[in-house]
């Protein structure tokens, strides 16, 4: 069984394959060609109008289909992977990749910057504690923690049922190197791979980070986008905090394909509870994360 990061990619994908199907029967010759080596527009001289989606001329020859990297595979129990995510259209988007949650766990090992600290801010939620707030240049934004990820254990101390404040004192009372955290990845989140009609739009309205709408046949109704759900990253990156003309500019400057990262709004209200808007808007790291 295959994924697919969008509804229009398994479109396209089935499309490939009954035309590849097609084309063999009655030839025992034709091999089943391999997807990642397969040109999407060429197979499909009609794709550029394809589910009110515009693709650029200069995609003829470059985007091919594509299965993302088994290190950005869906991982189940025991580090099987469930399969490729065939992305005929999506391709190579390093934001497809960068926006990945995996809802896997990872150890990392932390240490405190000059001012004694590490970097982050938690909450605590159903019993979990889960990072608030990262800050931008800190130890925590180097080692790759995002908002959203739950902390599991500090230094081999399981935090489950810890408050706020508990949590706080553990890494303020913890050595200035060596502070060994593990985290799951961003549980209560999930990321959408849309993709641009031919003005541009990706199908939804958002108010203060909030989506309040969706356009009736976009992407974002088609992908299963929902309202009242909270934006957290556009490609992966965090925009937590910053006002909707950036996020919106942010959209506008990606490419045809963007993914985004949401969770919940009332999720999303119990986390930044009580945090400045301001504190969001300036310390919270925004950038572009690397892969």
């Amino acid at each position: 069984m295959s994924l697919y990061p969008s509804l229009e990619d398994m479109k396209v994908d089935q499309m490939y394959k009954a035309q590849v199907n097609h084309g063999s029967q009655g030839n025992s010759q034709v091999p089943q060609l391999a997807l990642e080596a397969t040109n999407s527009v060429a197979l499909y001289p009609a794709l550029n109008e394809f589910m009110g989606l515009e693709l650029p001329s200069e995609w003829n020859g470059q985007n091919n289909a594509v299965a993302v990297p088994q290190s950005h595979a869906p991982v189940v129990s025991g580090g099987h992977t469930v399969s490729n995510m065939i992305a005929p259209i999506s391709g190579q988007s390093q934001g497809l990749i960068r926006a990945q949650v995996s809802h896997g766990i990872r150890e990392i090992t932390l240490c405190k910057d000059a001012n004694g600290k590490v970097g982050l801010r938690v909450k605590a939620i159903s019993n979990g504690v889960f990072v608030c707030l990262v800050e931008k240049g800190s130890p925590a934004a180097i080692v790759g923690l995002r908002f959203g990820d739950q902390i599991l254990s500090i230094n081999g101390d399981n935090v489950a049922g810890y408050s706020m404040d508990q949590v706080h004192s553990i890494f303020r009372k913890a050595d200035v190197n060596g502070i060994i955290v593990v985290v799951r990845d961003r549980p209560f989140e999930r990321t959408v791979t849309l993709h641009k009609d031919s003005v541009g739009k990706i199908g939804f309205h958002f108010k203060e980070g909030r989506i309040i709408g969706l356009v009736q046949d976009s992407s974002a109704a088609r992908n299963g986008l929902l309202t009242d759900h909270h934006l957290l990253e556009v490609d992966g990156q965090n925009v937590v905090g910053v006002p909707d003309k950036q996020i919106t500019n942010v959209i506008d400057a990606a490419g045809p394909v963007v993914t985004v990262t949401v969770c919940p709004s009332f999720i999303y209200e119990h986390m930044v509870k009580k945090m400045a808007s301001s504190l969001l808007k300036n310390s919270m790291d925004h950038s572009i994360p690397s892969i």
